[in-house]
């Protein structure tokens, strides 16, 4: 079992920045693939980012040369830099995990979840 709990969610400018943190417990985090989601009211969750065990990355082309996904194995957690938000940026980013992705852009591949924060973008 792998719980995960995000943080670092907050208002910011257009143009600004945010780090969220997924911080995981139960299990050595660095043998799992972790994506990022995120998901605005009335809108289905959508793929941001993933990291997996071999540290190779992925991103969603809406966030691609903006975000930064990265792994600190020694606190078993799991970052996303967000640089230049947008107003459409604005959503609840939800951390995932699973031991073994088959498909790191689809939600239902995903076996854990935590609760998300909220980002909110003003233009």
């Amino acid at each position: 079992q792998v719980q995960l709990v995000e943080s670092g969610g907050g208002l910011v400018q257009t143009g600004g920045s945010l780090r969220l943190s997924c911080a995981a417990s139960g299990r050595t985090f660095s043998n799992y693939d972790v994506g990022w989601f995120r998901q605005a009211p009335g809108k289905e969750r959508e793929f941001v980012a993933a990291v997996a065990r071999s540290s190779n990355t992925y991103y969603a082309d809406s966030v691609k040369g903006r975000f930064t996904i990265s792994r600190d194995s020694a606190k078993n957690t799991v970052y996303l830099l967000m640089n230049s938000l947008k107003p459409e940026d604005a959503a609840r980013y939800l951390c995932a995990a699973v031991y073994y992705s088959t498909n790191y852009y689809s939600p239902g591949n995903y076996e854990y979840w935590g609760q998300g924060t909220q980002v909110t973008v003003s233009s």
